[in-house]
Parts: C-alpha cells; sequence; structure tokens
C-alpha cells in the first residue's frame, strides 16, 4: 500500500457536543483542528468514537475548527444520538 494511503500517526482527544445545526444533520465539531492538522481544508482521518473504530472526512467550518459529520451508525453504537450529548473522539491517523 502506497504511504499516502497508510496514513500518517495522530493523537488527539476531544469530549465535544453532538451538534444538529448548520450544515450537517448532525456533526461533532473539534476545537482546535485547524492548528493539529495545519491546514483549513478538508483531511480525511481515522480513529474512534467512544470506542468505536470510524474513517471520515473531517470537513473545514470555515471559522476555525473542523466539523466530523456522524453516520446513524457511530451514533448508534455510541449510544448518544442526542444534540448536547458528549462524544469522545480520537484521532489516530492522517489520509494524504
Amino acid at each position: 500500500m502506497p504511504a499516502a494511503q497508510e496514513g500518517r500517526p495522530l493523537d488527539a482527544t476531544y469530549t465535544v457536543a453532538v451538534r444538529r445545526d448548520g450544515p450537517f444533520a448532525t456533526y461533532l465539531e473539534l476545537p482546535g483542528s485547524h492548528e493539529l492538522l495545519g491546514t483549513r481544508r478538508a483531511v480525511r482521518v481515522a480513529g474512534t468514537i467512544d470506542g468505536q473504530p470510524f474513517a471520515a472526512t473531517l470537513l473545514p467550518s470555515g471559522t476555525g475548527p473542523h466539523r466530523l459529520p456522524l453516520r446513524a451508525g457511530l451514533r448508534t453504537a455510541a449510544g448518544r444520538d442526542r444534540a448536547g450529548e458528549l462524544l469522545t473522539v480520537r484521532l489516530l491517523q492522517r489520509f494524504g
């Protein structure tokens, strides 16, 4: 597998509230992510949400932090689906 697809290690943990407003039906906003990643562009990542593995693209919010869209399967697995409920996100790899 090419090195760009293997990913580069990350180690960042966020405990953030589920959000349901804005351009995405359900998402998490990761404060300081643009400093961590060194960009305000979309970035593919992998990690865990409350211990459940995921891979997704972090999308720029336009104001600094990235947004992580939450798919229904992850919300169900984590047992948290309502706005304001806290989830712990751990970013482990960055791709590209």
